[in-house]
């Protein structure tokens, strides 16, 4: 079920909807005016990855995190 951006082309409100079916898209009004004139923008969208980033911290090899593990144990 996608989520789709929309832009009313009555009063320039910018809105999501999802949509489950065909007719979801016949009966889409724009909530802030109720108008039907509505343009389809595009869209981002956003990955998600487990495990650590490749900015997160990695531990050193003492084990302990810290932010500059290639000198752990020097002082």
């Amino acid at each position: 079920m996608p989520i789709f951006e929309y832009r009313c082309q009555d009063c320039g409100s910018r809105f999501e909807k999802l949509i489950r079916r065909d007719s979801d898209i016949e009966s889409l009004t724009c909530p802030s005016c109720g108008e039907k004139h509505l343009e389809k923008e595009l869209s981002t969208f956003a990955a998600h990855a487990n495990g650590p980033s490749a900015s997160s911290p990695q531990p050193g090899p003492c084990g302990q995190m810290c932010p500059t593990p290639g000198r752990c144990g020097l002082n």
